[in-house]
């Protein structure tokens, strides 16, 4: 039916890589950590798993083709990489990028490059990296000081940066922002290729950090919290003990008398509503989840727990888009999720993302990889547009035409960071606790899994998410006891959202289906997953039917921007109407019975190939005395993350409902 875009072939570097967490890392590489003291569940590496489907390989080639030589051509062009080269005294120059944060977007360039030549080994861009550092060491200062905008003026800084270091650095200046993206770059760069170059520049920076910031020294927070991830990163790699204290000092220093954009209004074990900035909360969220997992902190754990209530409960999109308040980008009040007004950004949607999947990794519950699949398929991936060069900071869900795709931003947080997530994906599909092997995403892809001390080879195929079907073949020199749990979307269970947030309109009665080697079997279902303990066989095949239908959605009635609307949803993904693919443009108004039926198409010279809903609709613009038209008109619905590929015109995720 569709072209399959494979990257089976491809070699990859036997270095393990991932993104959103570094569990797992080159023999020899890190110190042991008691694996006690760590998340109960862990990640199958993203180097053992290789992607070969239609859907996500195209996107991550894209990524590597188009996106990252894009990233950083905009360094170079915005004078980001300059910086470095100035404050290095290799070129002669002042400042000369927007932001004293831009630094970070070099350490996030280096970083996507790094996980996608696991990918694609591309010896030129190895070596590119390698004249990016090489500047980055020149620009550090001798006590391992990293922070160009101070560096090439200290008397006429930027003014966010502060006259001294440290001095802003609970407001604006992001010092410690911009470190804790170099220290995630140093890791994957030496995870992917084995220097120490960036490692080196790195560790001096976090020694010089770790001698000034803690308990009786400089007792200050990051106004923009990241280098807590990066932190318990380089304890990973490294095993010292100081970094994983330095960053639960840079949590526990927190409030109580701050400012709750920045989430310094109350300590962190004491926070229970998702405020401010959204970004920075779930990084921070985030960060607490790896201390926690690490240190056994039970008040954090029950913090974050609070907090995943609350961000689910009345602060979530449909989309999976978190942050509806665009002053602020960040949280409104519960509830308010305005949708032509929604802020949405990209990052934030990469935030919930990683949050979502340390709350996975603690507690095991298919709720958490809900909320990550939606976010995933509808409020992430419409960051980027299927060409890979255009692309969104926030995402509404609504348009009168006024939103359009750009190129690129002077705040470019957005583009960079999907350039580094995209290519991470392969890390999110698969886990093991002991004898339970978790299958958390439907991607077609080629993974080796160690299950207690024995090697197996688990093929996936299927045509997710246009198609409810999954097989899983397992090859294995020997039988295997182990317990298979895979994941059954909420969506499959007619839940449409882990909270009353969002419901389905109606009940899908047909049952889920599940055949081993062509017979069905009964499974129990456990955290939202159905367990298979059985004892497997080289050759053994799962077949997984899950019921695929178009889905009418409903938000709490507490949700006023919602009130008497509906949306689609088919599989994971959200649907939108464009004018463009409509004979009344007027999207806005367009009404949608809720009993009417709607049919699934999938269309290959479309967008690159999505799948399309269509069906009968009648439009406000056409009411005469109260009444809508007689005249009904047939409609096309795309995937939303596909929105505003073609041209600049109306859009709606969300119909008005018939009450005729």
């Amino acid at each position: 039916m569709k072209e399959i875009i494979t990257i089976s072939e491809l070699k990859l570097l036997a270095i393990y890589v991932f993104f959103g967490l570094s569990f797992l890392l080159t023999a020899g590489c890190q110190k042991k950590i008691n694996s006690k003291s760590d998340y109960p569940i862990k990640p199958v590496v993203f180097t053992k798993v290789r992607v070969n489907d239609n859907f996500w390989a195209r996107r991550m080639l894209t990524n590597h083709e188009v996106t990252i030589p894009i990233a950083f051509r905009k360094a170079e062009e915005t004078g980001r990489i300059d910086n470095f080269l100035i404050a290095g005294k290799q070129k002669n120059g002042s400042f000369c990028s927007l932001y004293p944060f831009d630094d970070s977007d070099v350490y996030k360039n280096i970083e996507a490059a790094c996980y996608s030549m696991q990918l694609y080994p591309d010896p030129k861009l190895n070596a590119y990296l390698d004249s990016l550092i090489g500047y980055i060491a020149s620009a550090q200062e001798e006590d391992g000081y990293l922070y160009t905008n101070r560096t090439i003026d200290p008397e006429n800084t930027h003014e966010m940066a502060g006259k001294q270091r440290w001095v802003n650095e609970e407001e604006s200046s992001h010092e410690l922002y911009n470190a804790g993206h170099l220290y995630e770059a140093a890791v994957a760069h030496y995870q992917a290729t084995g220097k120490r170059t960036l490692l080196e520049i790195a560790l001096k920076n976090a020694n010089l950090i770790d001698s000034l910031f803690g308990w009786g020294k400089i007792e200050k927070a990051p106004g923009h919290q990241e280098i807590e991830i990066g932190l318990v990163k380089l304890f990973r790699v490294t095993g010292e003990r100081k970094y994983l204290d330095l960053a639960k000092f840079f949590l526990d220093v927190r409030g109580p008398d701050g400012d709750e954009y920045n989430q310094m209004h109350k300590k962190v074990v004491e926070q229970d509503v998702a405020v401010g900035h959204a970004v920075r909360a779930q990084y921070m969220y985030a960060a607490m989840a790896d201390v926690a997992a690490l240190t056994g902190e039970k008040a954090y754990l029950k913090a974050i727990d609070t907090l995943w209530s609350d961000v689910v409960s009345g602060k979530t999109y449909i989309t999976g888009g978190i942050g509806s308040v665009g002053n602020n980008e960040g949280f409104g009040e519960a509830y308010d999720l305005p949708n032509m007004d929604a802020y949405c950004e990209t990052c934030a949607a990469i935030a919930n993302a990683l949050w979502n999947y340390r709350m996975f990794l603690l507690h095991g519950e298919s709720k958490y990889f809900d909320v990550f699949e939606k976010v995933l398929y509808n409020g992430l991936l419409s960051g980027v547009s299927l060409s890979g060069d255009q692309f969104f900071y926030p995402n509404p869900l609504a348009s009168k035409g006024q939103y359009s795709r750009k190129p690129w931003f002077g705040c470019a947080c957005c583009p960079v960071n999907i350039t580094r997530f995209l290519p991470s994906i392969p890390g999110y599909i698969y886990a093991v606790d002991g004898k339970n092997l978790f299958v958390n995403l439907f991607i077609g892809n080629e993974a080796e899994i160690n299950i207690e001390g024995q090697d197996i080879k688990l093929l996936q195929s299927t045509d997710y998410p246009w198609e409810g079907q999954i097989r899983l073949k397992l090859f294995t020199t020997k039988p295997l006891s182990f317990n298979l749990m895979v994941r059954i979307p909420g969506w499959a269970r007619n839940e449409a959202f882990p909270s009353d947030l969002y419901f389905f309109n109606d009940i899908v009665t047909e049952q889920i289906e599940f055949l081993i080697n062509g017979k069905e079997i009964k499974f129990i279902q456990i955290n939202g997953y159905a367990s298979i303990d059985r004892e497997w066989v080289n050759g053994d095949e799962v077949i997984m039917n899950f019921p695929m239908m178009p889905r009418k959605v409903r938000s709490n009635q507490l949700v006023k921007a919602n009130e008497g609307l509906i949306a689609l949803q088919r599989g994971p993904v959200i649907y939108c109407v464009e004018a463009i693919d409509q004979k009344v443009p007027d999207v806005l108004h367009f009404i949608l019975d809720e009993y009417a039926e709607i049919q699934f198409d999938y269309q290959t010279g479309l967008l690159n190939g999505v799948g399309t809903l269509t069906g009968t609709i009648k439009a406000a613009s056409e009411m005469k005395a109260g009444n809508a038209s007689e005249i009904p008109f047939k409609f096309r619905a795309i995937p939303y993350f596909a929105w505003a590929n073609r041209n600049q015109g109306e859009m709606t995720v969300w119909w008005h409902l018939a009450v005729f």
